[in-house]
């Protein structure tokens, strides 16, 4: 698995971001949150409140974005909650980030359905373009992560970049789309196998009715 996340030092991140606060969008979008929920339990906003927060260190970034302490304070102060409550949120869920990660954060999944699928070709073509688990090229492009399932099983191996799931890959589908992000280009997302819609089988029936006559046909030969 990946290595311990590289915090800055302290006095770094708080001389960076002690005096975080939400943009004027934001601050609408976090008032929104908190009203979904009945009085006294508005810390149960805390979830999308870390996730709003770490994309607006990503927009000041050009990052995905992370989330330093004094922002995590942040959020634990407006939702008047002790800090180390939305501490334990963010170091529980790996949809937050706790160290500074590229424009592009490359999760590759490296469980089972995965591994047997070739996503150590994946991790080839990534290594190829420079890229160390649990580090971020110099070039602050790419971070790279291993992760535990992402629920893409049907369609491994699966990366997660950013918000973006890239699915049905072999080594040569991971090159060409770790060169497109290099390049400002969009690649597409979803099932890399032009063979297959979203998650439907490769080949065989593609709906129940298909499958029942599948079935009934199959016995008929026995």
């Amino acid at each position: 698995m990946a290595d311990a996340p590289q915090i800055p030092d302290e006095a770094e991140v708080r001389a960076r971001w002690g005096a975080f606060a939400w943009t004027k969008e934001n601050a609408e979008k976090a008032k929104a949150v908190i009203a979904r929920y009945p009085a006294g339990r508005q810390r149960s906003a805390v979830m999308p409140l870390l996730d709003l927060a770490q994309r607006q260190v990503g927009a000041e970034t050009q990052t995905q974005g992370w989330l330093p302490v004094p922002v995590i304070e942040y959020v634990a102060a407006e939702l008047d909650m002790p800090f180390m409550r939305a501490y334990e949120v963010a170091t529980f869920y790996t949809m937050y980030n706790l160290a500074p990660v590229g424009r592009y954060h490359v999760q590759v999944c490296g469980t089972t359905p995965c591994l047997l699928r070739g996503s150590d070709d994946v991790m080839a073509a990534c290594k190829n373009r420079g890229m160390t688990k649990g580090k971020t090229t110099p070039d602050g492009l790419f971070t790279l992560t291993e992760v535990e399932c992402m629920g893409t099983c049907t369609n491994a191996p699966m990366v997660q970049i950013n918000d973006d799931n890239y699915e049905d890959l072999d080594y040569d589908s991971m090159t060409r789309i770790l060169e497109d992000l290099a390049a400002g280009k969009q690649p597409k997302t979803g099932t890399q196998n032009a063979q297959r819609h979203t998650s439907d089988p490769e080949g065989g029936p593609t709906t129940l009715k298909d499958m029942v006559k599948a079935n009934h046909d199959y016995r008929k030969e026995w």
